[in-house]
């Protein structure tokens, strides 16, 4: 059996204060494949590319968001033709920007793409769900997190926050706890603010874990059944599998404690 260690810890909070802090950059290296050498010519005859480089071996290109549709149908003619991914990252406190990336993949090249576009904070951008469905919910999601609307989108409505939330979440000026609309809101919905102080806020502090609740947990101190005493001491349990005759019998005492795991 592995020695018991106390787990007080179990849910550390984050290490990294700075709500802006960036990591650091991956290396940006030159197109020298001949894949997309040819991919990137091919574009580059059509559309203007802001900049193109290679990027832990997948290439990127920086483009016009006016030009995203264009930009996407014509990869999509050369191969490139499911968007694996897609979303947008907050610079607005940086640049005043949003960018919106899309990822691509050529099944029958093995290469990816990473198609990218900027836009200010209250433009919009075109859809590029006629080209690939799998955009439908990844701009709904970009819609309800970041508030970017998407022209042309078939149902553009919140995917994951009620559609009268207040904010979007992953914007990097929103909230950490939420707001007190949002600390409230499922109270207020399901039972109305008079019952405010019966039920009390809801925990938002995601590393908090209380030694009392054995409902949710197991208690941090040692293992009880579920919804038992806190306070109560658990049976020890000396002999395993005495009742299974073709189980071999386990007994503790036999048992031996390892420092560590092969």
């Amino acid at each position: 059996m592995r020695p018991y260690r106390p787990k007080e810890n179990v849910q550390k909070k984050s290490y990294y204060t700075d709500r802006f802090w960036v990591a650091p950059r991956v290396p940006e290296e030159p197109v020298e494949d001949p894949i997309f050498k040819e991919d990137l010519a091919s574009v580059e005859k059509a559309f203007k590319i802001k900049r193109a480089y290679v990027q832990r071996g997948q290439l990127v290109i920086i483009i016009d968001a006016k030009d995203n549709v264009d930009v996407l149908r014509h990869l999509k003619e050369r191969g490139y033709d499911v968007l694996s991914e897609m979303s947008a990252i907050d610079y607005l406190a940086k640049d005043g920007e949003f960018e919106i990336f899309y990822q691509l993949l050529a099944m029958s090249k093995r290469k990816r793409i990473r198609v990218k576009c900027r836009i200010k904070e209250h433009e919009a951008i075109e859809s590029v769900e006629c080209l690939f469905r799998s955009a439908d919910w990844s701009e709904r999601e970009m819609y309800d997190m970041f508030g970017i609307k998407v022209n042309n989108h078939p149902y553009l409505k919140r995917i994951l926050m009620p559609e009268d939330w207040v904010g979007h979440p992953l914007r990097k000026t929103y909230p950490l706890h939420g707001d007190e609309a949002a600390q409230w809101y499922e109270v207020d919905k399901i039972f109305g603010k008079e019952y405010r102080d019966v039920i009390g806020p809801e925990q938002r502090d995601p590393a908090f874990v209380s030694t009392k609740d054995t409902c949710n947990y197991a208690r941090v101190t040692h293992p009880l059944p579920k919804c038992a005493d806190p306070n109560s001491e658990p049976e020890r349990i000396e002999v395993f599998n005495d009742d299974a005759p073709l189980v071999e019998t386990f007994d503790l005492k036999k048992s031996k404690i390892v420092d560590k795991t092969r």
